[in-house]
């Protein structure tokens, strides 16, 4: 089973910048389409941004333009460049493989998610 970590999160102002880490370990990551997702409290997780193995990628309306996400794949890592935050922006931070999410076997894969928190 894979293992995977966040990091990356913090406490900043609007429209700072933060770039997020996800490192996979147990297995390569590198066949899967892999995202980013976010949840605040009371709230569903969504996705906010993904990345196929050839590199395409695909955001939600909110951040396009604003994340950009990244994978090295000798590194078994991806990564959100977030510019321009905003209050809205503030979650936390998950990584996971879109296919385990998408069929619903996500359960136990999630890492612990970073913080992030955009306040004036």
């Amino acid at each position: 089973q894979v293992q995977l970590v966040e990091s990356g999160g913090g406490s900043v102002q609007p429209g700072e910048s933060l770039r997020l880490s996800c490192a996979a370990s147990g297995r390569p990551w590198s066949r899967n389409a892999v995202a980013w997702y976010r949840q605040v409290p009371g709230g569903q997780r969504e996705q906010v941004a993904a990345i196929t193995l050839s590199g395409s990628t695909n955001y939600i309306r909110s951040v396009e333009g604003r994340f950009t996400i990244s994978r090295d794949n000798n590194k078994n890592s991806i990564y959100l460049q977030m510019n321009d935050l905003k209050i809205e922006d503030t979650a936390i931070y998950y990584c996971n493989d879109v296919t385990t999410v998408l069929c619903g076997m996500d359960a136990g894969t999630w890492g612990p998610g970073t913080q992030v928190t955009v306040s004036s």
